[in-house]
């Protein structure tokens, strides 16, 4: 009887601290999601044009992002580790150490973008309207791009500690600052010229240097670290090393699954302006239904983290089983919300009839990819990760995504010239090719291991 009740306050106690965590990553991601949306309802009394280019132009961003995640799931990996042990020092040279990094991914797609946009553009597509317009968003936004490398790793850092509040409250700002912005220079608000596209990349970029402000003023306000400029000076080869082994993998798999998926856009973009428009849409409704279960992958990620680096490792296998359990559960419920919210893509923005026709099929297709892109993102970016194992989703999105799928999309794209809808369908086959051998590797356990490092005193001061 007292191992039921222990056994129910523990599980009570980790959906407590699971939804602490995640809430405001999910309310975060909702955010995130509404300006997007906000963006393409907006853009749509522009013009399909001004729709496709932009969803097009964001495919840089997107790139860039995965760098920034994989870097951040470095910081997250191995701090919340350290922040279970108690080890604030190293947590701060985990900063410095990824700040330096994600620095230089910052300055190399900041300066592409402001420099080369159209050059970045025909990556994408063909259609001169297309590049033209979406190289006048690139050339202002790139400024937000250098910006965002800072912000990411501060933002990491704070949850890495369990601050997800702190982090939802100025994204939140950002946000909301976000959407105010385009609809002023979109619409020519209060005196504000008529900008159109540019103006949700004017927009962009004052909500990211409003973000990077407040990012810096909260976590210097943290008592439990000393974020200062020393930060990113501090050496410890030790540290630098595991950051280097245990995040390299992290962005690996990020970079291969995004450029993976930006060859997708690219091979949609090579189909028609009519499918890159039909899909923006969908995956404004896609991105809104994914917000939970994806928050509690990654939330989960903290949470396990903290667990294995304070040496509670059964702990962390049962809190992995209700992890799992409880972010297919929320998969679920957002592929059955994906599904019945149809009649709102008819009222998202005005298509060609060919594009409208495309909706329907293009959200089922998204709704059926949800179940298994929840199951590969909450083993792959949640649990593996915590037990600072990231080489093995990077080898297998390696081979589903480049053995299988992009050769598949390519073949049935421009050899067998099938119609859009069905090389769509054909592409989005990838989660359900990887979700067995995750399956297999979850279940041997060999994900768990405490990757901290126990330091003297000279080695910390190194």
């Amino acid at each position: 009887m007292e191992n039921l009740i222990d056994e129910k306050e523990e599980r009570r106690s980790f959906y407590k601290s699971l939804w602490t965590i995640v809430a405001p990553i999910a309310l975060q991601n909702l955010l995130s999601a509404a300006v997007g949306s906000a963006d393409v309802i907006m853009l749509g009394y522009v013009g399909q044009t001004a729709i496709a280019a932009s969803s097009l132009a964001n495919y840089v961003q997107m790139i860039m992002f995965l760098f920034y995640i994989g870097l951040s799931s470095g910081v997250v990996m191995i701090a919340a580790q350290y922040w279970g042990k108690g080890d604030t020092h190293s947590i701060e040279t985990i900063f410095g150490i990824g700040t330096k990094l994600s620095a230089i991914v910052g300055a190399v797609f900041g300066l592409a973008a402001i420099f080369a946009p159209r050059l970045l553009m025909k990556i994408f597509t063909d259609d001169e309207a297309l590049i033209a317009t979406g190289a006048e968003y690139l050339h202002i936004v790139g400024i937000s791009y250098f910006l965002l490398s800072f912000s990411q790793i501060i933002q990491a850092t704070l949850k890495s500690i369990e601050r997800t509040q702190a982090v939802t409250a100025i994204t939140t700002a950002a946000l909301l600052l976000n959407i105010l912005g385009n609809a002023i220079f979109i619409f020519g608000l209060f005196g504000a010229p008529k900008m159109g596209i540019r103006g949700v990349a004017l927009a962009t970029t004052i909500s990211r240097v409003v973000e990077l402000a407040l990012c810096v003023i909260v976590i210097g306000r943290v008592k439990e670290l000393k974020i200062r400029l020393e930060c990113l000076f501090r050496k410890n080869l030790v540290l630098l090393k595991d950051f280097i082994h245990y995040s390299l993998p992290a962005i690996g798999n990020e970079v291969v699954w995004g450029a993976g998926f930006a060859t997708y856009a690219v091979i949609m973009g090579h189909l028609g302006s009519d499918l890159v428009a039909a899909n923006s849409l969908v995956n404004v409704l896609r991105n809104l239904a994914t917000i939970v279960c994806f928050g509690m992958a990654y939330g989960g990620a903290i949470l396990l983290g903290k667990q294995i680096g304070s040496g509670q490792y059964e702990l962390a296998k049962r809190s992995a089983s209700r992890l799992v359990k409880s972010t297919i559960l929320a998969g679920v419920i957002g592929a059955v919300i994906l599904a019945i919210a149809r009649p709102l893509l008819f009222k998202m923005a005005t298509l060609t009839p060919e594009a409208t026709k495309m909706l329907t099929p293009l959200l089922y297709i998204n709704s059926l990819s949800i179940i298994g892109a929840t199951i590969n993102t909450v083993l792959i970016c949640g649990i593996f990760r915590s037990g600072g194992d990231a080489k093995f989703g990077f080898v297998l999105d390696t081979i589903a995504m480049w053995a299988i799928s992009v050769p598949l999309g390519l073949l049935a794209a421009f050899v067998l010239h099938l119609p859009p809808v069905l090389v769509y369908f054909i592409l989005y086959l990838d989660e359900f090719e990887k979700m067995p051998v995750n399956v297999i590797h979850y279940k041997s356990g060999k994900w768990l291991k405490n990757i901290t490092r126990d330091f003297d005193e000279t080695e910390v001061l190194k």
